[in-house]
């Protein structure tokens, strides 16, 4: 299928239909709150000289995804002088394609190169283009699919060359609008809030930890925000809200360092001020911030240094099978590799003790050379302070294990005796501690065992080992279990 270069001629005429609608608002001050939702809340303060009675205001530069219902409206001046009488919402903007698609019936001219000649047909636009491809030049579209009836009478097939749209259609603009028809008591400077809210924003937490060779660690926070709402905020008074908001979502949406403790970042170089605010928590960010629109922006949040750490290498022979029972068979045997955990607590004796919204968690270390490398990441739900946090790094490369189940005798209809052998293996240079975890439901107890264990809960019982280099020990025990 051949395609047509289409140029857009603007003409100053084009423009006189939608900025006759009245005063233009074009955004003043701004606040801008961000939810982990993907969605946020706007306020806008925006000056307009109003007459007495009725009269229409244009409200540029909101977001294309803006949720129409949601719009709110007042005077902060001169409360209860001005009034909405009626709201539009209008998001069909001027683009090549969309002045082709309603260009349909209209007189065109199409220009095309003939060798070393060029031709020009003007004709009546019969249909418009049915996909549009960036051809790399910034003013340059290919359109597929254009039918011109020229007034020779020749009917154009999805011709190659340049067309020339004659005359501006109807109800299209060049940014998303709110269209108010307005009340006022008397002619006035007034100084309206707008809000409402956009989806098409979001925002997540994302933390680096680097390890040292002593069990301490220091943190660092970030904030990166996305934003795909369709318009760019300025200079906006930037606020964060970390927790779980209820949204109700219908079917079909009508418009498209390191000190003695952690801190926020800095709040004296414009970093972010936490408060607690309903049952959520608030950052805000103390400086000015501009967010453009199809941007990505990383802000600091907070930071935390000589934070201790505890490493833990876990072998959890049937993590994951909580609905076992033993008529379907033996679970968790064989070659066992472990996990390897790493655990703080958010809380002031840790260095910490500030809220940390849920976000993914980056772990790095230095090699012998000083160098970092990456050791592995997880992710944290919201977490407040006072609370410890665990994450999954990885599986332990020299530690090994294996696992067997040694015999198995019914003593009753709903009763049983087993016994269980594991073998751990250290291969490492270096002494070190294994948490071994063994989980028994019903009513179980064990008759026998090579060594002591804790009972961390009512299924699972724990067998800590600490290995000197390539040492081998053996962990054997019998349980009866009672259903």
């Amino acid at each position: 299928m051949h395609s047509c270069i289409v140029y857009y001629r603007q003409r100053q005429k084009m423009f006189t239909s939608f900025l006759a609608l009245g005063a233009i608002l074009a955004p003043g001050s701004t606040e801008l709150t961000v939810y982990n939702q993907g969605m946020g809340f706007v306020k806008d303060v925006r000056h307009v000289k109003l007459k007495k009675g009725t009269q229409k205001v244009t409200i540029e530069d909101v977001a294309q995804q803006i949720d129409a219902s949601s719009v709110g409206f007042r005077c902060l001046n001169n409360p209860g002088t001005v009034s909405v009488l009626e709201q539009n919402y209008q998001y069909d903007l001027i683009s090549p394609q969309a002045i082709l698609e309603k260009s349909v019936g209209k007189r065109v001219r199409f220009t095309r190169a003939m060798g070393n000649t060029k031709e020009s047909v003007a004709g009546i636009l019969l249909s418009s283009p049915t996909s549009v491809v960036n051809t790399g030049n910034g003013s340059q579209y290919s359109y597929n699919g254009l039918v011109i009836k020229a007034d020779d009478g020749r009917i154009i097939l999805s011709p190659e060359g340049e067309i020339d749209v004659l005359e501006m259609p109807e109800g299209l603009i060049s940014k998303p609008s709110l269209l108010w028809d307005l009340d006022s008591d008397k002619d006035q400077e007034a100084e309206m809030e707008l809000s409402y809210l956009t989806q098409g924003m979001s925002w997540s937490a994302n933390y680096v930890v680097t390890l040292d060779d002593k069990n301490m660690a220091d943190l660092q926070g970030w904030v990166t925000m996305n934003n795909q709402s369709g318009v760019s905020f300025n200079d906006a008074k930037l606020k964060l809200l970390a927790g779980d908001v209820n949204i109700v979502r219908p079917q079909n949406r009508g418009f498209g360092g390191g000190g003695a403790r952690g801190a926020l970042a800095d709040t004296k170089s414009g970093g972010f001020n936490e408060e607690s605010l309903f049952e959520y928590h608030l950052y805000t960010l103390q400086r000015p911030a501009t967010v453009k629109n199809k941007e990505s922006k990383q802000l600091s949040l907070m930071e935390g240094s000589q934070i201790p750490i505890k490493k833990q290498i876990i072998f959890d022979s049937m993590g994951g099978y909580q609905d076992f029972y033993p008529s379907e068979g033996e679970v968790g045997t064989g070659a066992l590799t472990p996990l390897v955990k790493v655990k703080f607590a958010n809380d002031e004796k840790s260095h910490l003790g500030m809220p940390m919204p849920a976000g993914k968690i980056r772990l790095y270390q230095r090699d012998s050379k000083g160098s970092l490398q990456f050791i592995g990441e997880d992710q944290i739900n919201h977490t407040p302070r006072n609370e410890k946090i665990t994450l999954n790094v990885g599986r332990s490369f020299d530690v090994r294990a294996d696992r067997k189940r040694t015999d198995f005798k019914r003593l009753g209809p709903t009763s049983f005796r087993e016994s269980f052998q594991i073998e751990i293996r250290n291969r490492k240079q270096e002494a070190t501690t294994v948490s071994v975890y063994e989980r028994h439901w019903g009513d179980w107890k064990v008759t026998e065992k090579s060594m002591d264990f804790t009972k961390e809960d009512a299924s699972t019982m724990v067998f800590e080992v600490t290995l000197k280099p390539d040492e081998v020990k053996t962990i054997t025990y019998t349980v009866d279990t009672k259903w």
